[in-house]
């Protein structure tokens, strides 16, 4: 079940998954996240998103553990 979405605001022009998921709080550090991806379903737009150089910008919305995101910017 997907809880109430929260939004993450990013300053840039766009934020990599990798770096999304260390600045959400899903992973400890950047190194994590491959071994994330391979273990996790992440979507993006509601599209399987397995790679952490994947570019998010202001208006995508990520599903990840439970969870909705919304990107601002």
């Amino acid at each position: 079940m997907i809880k109430k979405t929260t939004q993450i605001t990013i300053t840039t022009e766009y934020i990599t998954l990798g770096q999304f998921l260390k600045f959400a709080d899903i992973i400890e550090n950047g190194g994590e996240a491959k071994s994330f991806l391979a273990e996790n379903e992440v979507r993006v737009d509601s599209e399987p998103e397995n790679r952490r150089g994947r570019k998010l910008r202001g208006g995508e919305i990520v599903e990840v553990l439970g969870q909705k995101f919304e990107i601002k910017r």
